[in-house]
C-alpha cells in the first residue's frame, strides 16, 4: 500500500471506465435511444473495408500482459483476495465476457450461447497458454451479429410499422431477461426498439422523412463504431472479464486507457486544451478549456470540425475524417512545447468548404472544471435571527498528480491543497459554516482522503487498512493544526464512494460535523495501480496497468463501509435503492465485517441535537417548493424505473409528455411568483428524441453549462440545516455543552 513505490499507486475509486463495447449501450430509461443499428447499405461495413479486420488472436505483447496480470491476481502478496486461475474462475470470466459484449441480450441468442459454452472452462487455459483465440472467436460472432442486427433495423425504417395505437411496450432493461431463443426473437426485440426510436422523434415534432433520415444516420454511426473496434479493444474486454472476476474493482487498463486514467487523476494533460466529440464521420470541438493553447489563440470554437492533423512545422497532414475519436485525440495531444497543425472547418461552414490551417503550440493544461470549487449561500434570518452565510465546497473527486507529488512539484494537483485554499478564501468571506459537497464523488487517492480529513481534525487516525495477510495498519493525520475549526457538514448521496466514504465516516466518527444526504455506495476496499511494464526486460513494449484490490479499509470506530456505506445523520429521500446501485449489487463483492476500533478524540456528539434539526428540517421542506418538486420527481423516477419498459402507444406517451411539459411550465411560473431562482432549462422540451452526437454541438455544450445553474434544493437545505445547528448551539449553552463538550470558543466545533 506504499504510495511512494514506483510500481503502485494507491487509489480508491468505485467505478472508472466502461469497456469499449459498453460505450455503445443505449440511453437511459424512458428516453432510451434504441439498440445500436445499421450501415448505409446491406453490404457489410467490414467486408467492404469500412471497418477493421480484427485479428483472430492476441498479439505477443497482449499475451505477455495477460500472464503478468495472472501473476498479480493470483498472488496474495499483491491481491487482497487472490483466486487460482482454474475452471471455476474461467466460468466467471466467461459469464462476465458475455455480459460485457451483450449485457442487454440483444445480439446473441440462446443457440449462440449453447455453442459458446464449449469455451466456458477454457478461458483459464487460454491465459496460461497465451492462446486467447476463444475470446476473439466469440467477439467475431458478436461483430457479425451486430452487422446482421443493424441491417435488419435499417430495413425496418422502410416498412409500414410505425402506427402506435396498441398496447405494445418496449423493454429497455433486459439485463435479467433470458437470452432470445433465436433470430426471430431478436427480430421482435429490435422491431420494438426501432419503433420506440421513431415514436420519440415523432413526439418531438419531427416529420416522417426527417425521422427516417435521423435514424438511418444514427444506425450507420453505431455500426461504424463497432466496425472500428480493434484487437486492443477485444483484449481489454477479455482481460477485464478476468480482473472483474476477482472482485468488482480490479481492472485492466490498456496503455492508452492507463494514460487517460492518469490524466484524470492529475487533472492535467499536455495538448491544446480542447474537449472533442465525434459527430458523424468527423471530430468536432465541444468545449475550449480556459487557459489552454486553443483558448489563448481564440482561433477555435465549439462546433468547429477537425479534418486533418499534422505534427511539427512541416510534417505530413493526415486526413482524420472517419477516424476513431481516441485516435484523433492521440494525434492532437503531445509533449509540451511541440507544434501541432490542424485543418479545421468552421462550425458555420459546410463539410465541403475549404479548411483553415491553425498552428498551436502544445502546453500543460489543467482541467479546472474537474477541480474543487466554492460558493457562498446566503440564508435570510427568521424570527429575529441574523442572516447566515454558509460556504459550499464542491469536490468532484479525490484527485492527485502522483508523479508531480513524487517530483515535489510546487504546483502539483491535489484535492486537499485546493480545498485548503478555498477554506482560507471562505474564512476571509466570514462564512458561518462550511458544507463539503461530496455527491457523486466516486473516490480517488487514499492519501488525499486522509490529508483532507486532516484539514478538519488536529492529528489522529483517519482510517484502518487491513492487508490480505490480516495485518492492520492505521493511517492518519500527523500534522498539527486545523484549517477549518468551525461548523461543518458533509453532503453525500449514493454516488459518494470509497475515498468519499473514508472522509465522511471519519468526520462522523470524530463528531466533527454533520453528515447529510443519502447512504453512500458502500465500497470499502483499497486498490493500487501496478504498471506491467516494470516487470519484463523488454523496454519498448507497453503492457498496460492493472488496478488491484490490495486491502480493505475500516473506519476508526472499527466498522466497515463495505456494502453498508456511510449512513447520514439526517437523511434525504432515497433516489436509487441499494438493490439497484451500489457495492451490494455486485455478486462477488467482499462481505461486511468489522474490526476493533482505535482510540480517537471525539470533538462532539450530535445525537442530542439531531431531533431538533430533524424537526426544523421537516417544517422547512414542507414549505420549500423546490424540495417538494424534487421529492415528487424522485418518486416518479423510481416508479418509472421499476417498470423496465415503456409504452409504445402514442396517445399514452403524448399525454405523459404533455403532463410533463405543463408541470415544468407551472413550476417555472410558480418560481417567478415566489421570487425563486428560475430554472434556465424549464422552457426546453423534456425529450428531443435525439441521441448523443446528433444535437448542435455548440448549443448542447451551452445547455450543459446552463444545467449547472439549475436550482439545487438539496444543497440549499443542507446549508440551512447547518445554519440551524449553529443557531441552536449558540442560543442554548447547555445543549452546546452536551454536543460540543470540548469547544472552548464560540463558533468552534473543533477546539
Amino acid at each position: 500500500m506504499n504510495t511512494k513505490t514506483p510500481r503502485a499507486v494507491t487509489v480508491l475509486i468505485a467505478a472508472l471506465l466502461a469497456t469499449p463495447v459498453a460505450l455503445l449501450a443505449a440511453d437511459d430509461a424512458r428516453n432510451t435511444a434504441s439498440l445500436p443499428t445499421p450501415p448505409t447499405s446491406d453490404t457489410s461495413l467490414i467486408k467492404s473495408g469500412a471497418g477493421r479486420a480484427l485479428p483472430s488472436s492476441a498479439t505477443t505483447d497482449q499475451t505477455t500482459a495477460a500472464k503478468l496480470a495472472h501473476g498479480l491476481l493470483s498472488d496474495s502478496r499483491y491481491a487482497y483476495r487472490p483466486r487460482p486461475l482454474d475452471d471455476a474462475l474461467s466460468a466467471d470470466m466467461y459469464k462476465r465476457y458475455l455480459e460485457a459484449l451483450d449485457n442487454g441480450k440483444q445480439f446473441f441468442t440462446a443457440q449462440d450461447i449453447a455453442r459458446f459454452d464449449v469455451h466456458k472452462t477454457k478461458f483459464d487455459d487460454a491465459i496460461k497458454s497465451g492462446k486467447l483465440d476463444p475470446a476473439y472467436a466469440i467477439f467475431a460472432v458478436y461483430r457479425q451479429h451486430f452487422e446482421e442486427r443493424v441491417a435488419y433495423a435499417r430495413s425496418l425504417l422502410k416498412q409500414d410499422i410505425f402506427q402506435f395505437t396498441g398496447a405494445d411496450r418496449f423493454e429497455y432493461d433486459r439485463e435479467d431477461a433470458p437470452w432470445p431463443a433465436d433470430a426471430a426473437a431478436l427480430d421482435a426485440l429490435w422491431k420494438q426498439s426501432v419503433r420506440n426510436d421513431w415514436l420519440r422523434l415523432k413526439l418531438a415534432g419531427k416529420k416522417p422523412d426527417d425521422i427516417r433520415k435521423t435514424l438511418d444516420k444514427r444506425y450507420l454511426n453505431m455500426a461504424k463504431g463497432v466496425a472500428e473496434l480493434k484487437g486492443e479493444d477485444v483484449f481489454q474486454t477479455f482481460l477485464n472479464s478476468y480482473a472483474n472476476s476477482i472482485d468488482p474493482h480490479t481492472d485492466y487498463f490498456t496503455p492508452r486507457t492507463a494514460d487517460n486514467f492518469n490524466m484524470t487523476m492529475s487533472l492535467s494533460l499536455e495538448g491544446i486544451g480542447a474537449v472533442l466529440q465525434k459527430q458523424d464521420d468527423v471530430v468536432a470541438i465541444r468545449e475550449i478549456v480556459p487557459g489552454g493553447p486553443a483558448g489563448k489563440s481564440a482561433k477555435l470554437k465549439p462546433g468547429d470540425r477537425v479534418v486533418a492533423v499534422g505534427q511539427g512545422s512541416s510534417g505530413l497532414m493526415e486526413d482524420v475524417i472517419g477516424w476513431r475519436i481516441d485516435d484523433v485525440v492521440a494525434k492532437i495531444r503531445g509533449a509540451k512545447g511541440t507544434r501541432v497543425r490542424l485543418d479545421v472547418i468552421p462550425a458555420e461552414a459546410t463539410l465541403d468548404s475549404k479548411p483553415q490551417r491553425i498552428v498551436l503550440v502544445r502546453d500543460k493544461v489543467r482541467l479546472e472544471d474537474q477541480a474543487a470549487k466554492s460558493e457562498v449561500i446566503s440564508l435570510p434570518g427568521t424570527d429575529g435571527q441574523p442572516a447566515r452565510r454558509v460556504g459550499v465546497i464542491k469536490l468532484p473527486g479525490f484527485y492527485q498528480d502522483f508523479e508531480g507529488r513524487r517530483r515535489n512539484d510546487g504546483d502539483y494537483a491535489s484535492a486537499t491543497r485546493d480545498v485548503a485554499k478555498l477554506l482560507l478564501k471562505l474564512r476571509t468571506e466570514k462564512v458561518d459554516g462550511v458544507v463539503l459537497d461530496l455527491r457523486n464523488n466516486g473516490g480517488g487517492s487514499l492519501t488525499e482522503a486522509i490529508e483532507l480529513t486532516g484539514l478538519f481534525i488536529d492529528r489522529g487516525p483517519v482510517v484502518q487498512v487491513r492487508e490480505s495477510g490480516g495485518k492492520v495498519s492505521v493511517e492518519g493525520d500527523s500534522d498539527a493544526g486545523i484549517a477549518w475549526e468551525g461548523p461543518l457538514a458533509v453532503l453525500i448521496n449514493r454516488g459518494s464512494a470509497s475515498a468519499s466514504e473514508i472522509f465522511a465516516g471519519a468526520i462522523q466518527d470524530y463528531g466533527r460535523g454533520l453528515v447529510i444526504g443519502e447512504t453512500t455506495f458502500g465500497k470499502g476496499t483499497v486498490q493500487s495501480l501496478f504498471d506491467l511494464d516494470r516487470w519484463p526486460a523488454n523496454e519498448t513494449a507497453r503492457f498496460g496497468q492493472v488496478k488491484v484490490t490490495i486491502a480493505q479499509f475500516f473506519r476508526v470506530s472499527g466498522g466497515s463501509t463495505q456494502n453498508k456505506g456511510v449512513v447520514p445523520d439526517i437523511a434525504y429521500p432515497v433516489t436509487v435503492d441499494a438493490s439497484e446501485f451500489g457495492e451490494s449489487t455486485y455478486d462477488n463483492a467482499l462481505p461486511w465485517t468489522r474490526i476493533a476500533s482505535v482510540q480517537h478524540t471525539r470533538y462532539g456528539n450530535f445525537a442530542p441535537l439531531l431531533p431538533k434539526l430533524e424537526a426544523l428540517h421537516a417544517q422547512r421542506v414542507a414549505k420549500d417548493k423546490e424540495f417538494q418538486w424534487w421529492r415528487e420527481d424522485v418518486a416518479e423516477f423510481r416508479t418509472e424505473r421499476a417498470k423496465k419498459s415503456v409504452s409504445l402507444n402514442e396517445a399514452e406517451r403524448r399525454a405523459e409528455r404533455d403532463r410533463d411539459d405543463v408541470k415544468r411550465k407551472q413550476r417555472q411560473e410558480a418560481r417567478k411568483a415566489l421570487g425563486l431562482a428560475i430554472d434556465p432549462l424549464a422552457d426546453e422540451s423534456s425529450d428531443d428524441g435525439l441521441a448523443a452526437g446528433e444535437r448542435d454541438i455548440a448549443k448542447d455544450a451551452a445547455r450543459e453549462k446552463l444545467a449547472e445553474q439549475r436550482p439545487d434544493p438539496l444543497l440549499r437545505e443542507s446549508a440551512a440545516i447547518l445554519a440551524d445547528a449553529v443557531r441552536l448551539l449558540n442560543a442554548d449553552r447547555t445543549l452546546s455543552a452536551q454536543v460540543l463538550p470540548q469547544a472552548a470558543t464560540p463558533g468552534h466545533w473543533a477546539d
